[in-house]
């Protein structure tokens, strides 16, 4: 599945609902896109979703195994911590 998720597909949850745009798969994790990534004091910067987290890929859009309010707290900086 790993190699079916490129570069600008979107990242969606179960429920549909968008949570952000994929840069790159890097080290197990899809890394989002900044200008589409996190809210708040989160803004502007790279997070991270963990592959075991994708449910399938479908299209353009990957689609997570969470609703999207549950897959953006499991969202991680860089360095792998919570976000």
């Amino acid at each position: 599945m790993r190699l079916s998720i490129k570069q600008h597909m979107e990242v969606i949850g179960a429920d549909g609902v968008h949570i952000g745009t994929v840069d790159r798969v890097e080290g197990g994790r899809i890394k989002l896109a900044k200008a589409d990534s996190g809210e708040g004091r989160h803004k502007g910067h790279h997070h991270f979703i963990d592959l075991g987290l994708v449910a399938e890929v479908e299209g353009e859009r990957v689609r997570l195994s969470a609703n999207a309010a549950v897959a953006v707290t499991m969202e991680e900086e860089r360095s792998g911590k919570a976000t």
